[in-house]
């Protein structure tokens, strides 16, 4: 399989190396213990060996040791053809006929280290998303929808069995403030009735609360009272306190007028994860999920695990771990967000037991949260508890700043997407590519191009890192972005196009001399398994969006170097052609890994 013969190569270098250093400096290392790296681009060479390892047992300078390493090499291995020496870095070049050889592997398949579905044989379930009903998505769920997609996809590439979920938080007091504004300042609105998309008209409720909140406070503020007494007395928060209460009560109106809205939003929802190119397979419901963890919490109060306080809450003790105490239910008997994760996750591993991993893709100001969380179910006796992971992920801003949902200064999910596409449209017209396209093509395309830009431009951003998210940067077709690795892509088909052959048949000629883009080209292609396998072992979508940039580039330094169909020698040619088939299809498999699809006609 191609994905185990790019693996091979690192190993068929070492197994070269390791008898020489054994027979030179009398040693006992294996394959295993050779430590080899790509050499450096400013250097000469394919691969790198450190050197300093062997000094001590060589007797001589890591350039000295260097130099007899390199001498014995080029005599015991035929592919290595040169060598040279710098300070203690020994860099050595593989032959041409090497790197030709490991090209027809590579176009030898179709996968391209995409491994078949389910063949790890481990199952993952991956939560993201998570919206509120009281607000539309806004831009830092997209970071969120984007990343938890882009994450499951890469993992998918591994062979692992991937199950998305999302929670959706539909309970609470937020919930009940976008009720009791609409109940009190509605007038009976509706999404028909206001042509507004239910997610959005429900939204407008909450911005509409919080002023009404903030106005009532004033007004006890300038009466006598103190600004912590005027929140408090507050007559709509008292009221959407009464309105929980009722819910928690199943009070028939109140769970009437809480489904009605709940289904304007999500009816919102699925619009917005339509344009977004996001699904799931199973959708869990707080409002469902909220009690489970109670029962949990009295199992763990008879282990010992939990303790009672004097107020009668329940808590646990985790100082000793270098966290803190944590109550996991008031002295009222209500839970708390804790509880509830606690419950959620000891039921969806009754649900589905063959899951080996439960990832969690939630902002980093959660980071604590889940620390707890997990060392709580570890201490309840749960062995996967070492198995959850918190895909945590910086904040997205722009160039304006923060952004607030209670105020409405949020940029909501819809109106950033629909304007990614209408910037999309302008600069592909300003730019004069749109002709010999129909106009229902046009508008595919500029979806395609627009939501391109948004996501890569998220993706490319390691997710640790707090990003600025910057429209009219993302769309750059000149840029480290979407569009230009989308217009790269098209470039590449076009030419294809042009060509009078069957891709599929071409021979790989062995007489091939390569010009040095080829072989980077080769070189980098090699890497794409690797790619793959590090960007899901490290949750980073970021490692695949940056390395189909760097192939991206080379394609366009080789093919401004080298001529394809202007090419006289025929085989060069037909192989240039496979070249660049191969690097458009690793482009096109590297997008989709993000979401992101890539056009044949741009």
């Amino acid at each position: 399989m191609y994905f185990c013969a790019i693996m091979n190569i690192e190993h068929f270098l070492s197994s070269s190396i390791s008898p020489i250093v054994n027979e030179l400096f009398g040693l006992t290392t294996n394959p295993n213990d050779i430590i080899l790296q790509k050499t450096k681009k400013e250097f000469e060479g394919d691969y790198t060996l450190v050197t300093f390892p062997y000094i001590k047992a060589a007797k001589a300078s890591p350039e000295k040791t260097g130099e007899l390493i390199g001498e014995q090499l080029i005599k015991a291995n035929p592919s290595i053809t040169k060598f040279n020496v710098v300070k203690g870095f020994l860099n050595f070049s593989l032959s041409n006929d090497f790197w030709v050889n490991e090209f027809k592997t590579i176009t030898t398949t179709d996968n391209h280290g995409i491994k078949p579905t389910n063949s790890s044989g481990k199952q993952i379930m991956l939560e993201y998303s998570s919206p509120n009903t009281n607000k539309p998505l806004h831009l830092g769920h997209v970071r969120n929808n984007l990343l938890g997609y882009s994450v499951a996809t890469i993992m998918k590439t591994q062979g692992h069995d991937v199950i998305k979920v999302n929670l959706v938080n539909d309970r609470g007091i937020h919930i009940c403030k976008s009720m009791i504004a609409w109940k009190l300042f509605g007038n009976g609105e509706t999404p028909q009735s206001s042509g507004m998309k239910g997610d959005h008209l429900v939204g407008k409720y909450y911005v509409i609360f919080d002023k009404a909140y903030k106005k009532e406070i004033q007004t006890l503020i300038d009466g006598g009272a103190t600004k912590e007494e005027a929140e408090k007395q507050a007559p709509i928060m008292l009221q959407t306190q009464e309105m929980l209460l009722k819910w928690e009560a199943s009070d028939k109106e109140t769970i009437e007028l809480w489904k009605m809205m709940n289904s304007w939003v999500y009816d919102g929802f699925a619009i917005s994860y339509k344009k977004l190119g996001v699904d799931f397979d199973k959708m869990y419901y707080e409002s469902n999920t909220y009690l489970l963890g109670k029962e949990v919490v009295q199992e763990g109060l008879a282990k010992g695990v939990f303790y009672k306080k004097e107020n009668g809450s329940i808590a646990i003790d985790l100082t000793e771990d270098k966290l803190d105490e944590k109550i996991v239910l008031r002295s009222d008997g209500t839970s708390v967000y804790i509880t509830q994760d606690m419950g959620t996750a000891i039921e969806r591993f009754k649900e589905f037991p063959a899951i080996s991993q439960m990832i969690y893709t939630v902002g980093n100001e959660q980071d604590y949260h889940f620390k707890v969380l997990f060392k709580i179910l570890e201490k309840l006796g749960y062995d996967w508890a070492k198995e959850c992971y918190h895909l945590s992920y910086g904040m997205v801003e722009l160039p304006e700043g923060k952004m607030k949902s209670r105020e409405g200064t949020v940029v909501d999910a819809d109106d950033l997407m629909d304007g990614m596409v209408a910037t999309a449209k302008e600069t592909t017209e300003e730019l004069g590519k749109v002709e010999g396209f129909t106009q229902e093509e046009l508008e595919k395309l500029y979806q395609t191009i627009g939501m391109g830009a948004l996501k890569y431009f998220i993706l490319k951003v390691d997710p640790k890192k707090k990003m600025l998210f910057d429209p009219k940067e993302s769309i750059d077709f000149n840029g480290h972005t979407g569009p230009f690795i989308q217009y790269t892509h098209a470039r590449i088909k076009s030419i294809l196009r042009k060509f009078e052959g069957n891709t599929q048949t071409i021979s790989i000629s062995e007489a091939i001399t390569l010009h040095e883009k080829e072989k980077e080209l080769i070189k980098l292609q090699y890497e794409f398994p690797i790619i793959l396998t590090e960007s899901a072992n490290t949750y980073n979508p970021a490692v695949v969006a940056n390395y189909i940039y760097e192939l991206t580039k080379l394609f366009n330094q080789f093919y401004n170097e080298c001529p394809v169909l202007k090419e006289e020698n025929n085989t060069i040619k037909e192989f240039r052609i496979k070249l660049i088939d191969t690097t458009a299809n690793i482009i096109k498999n590297g997008m989709l890994c993000l979401g992101i699809d890539v056009p044949e006609r741009m």
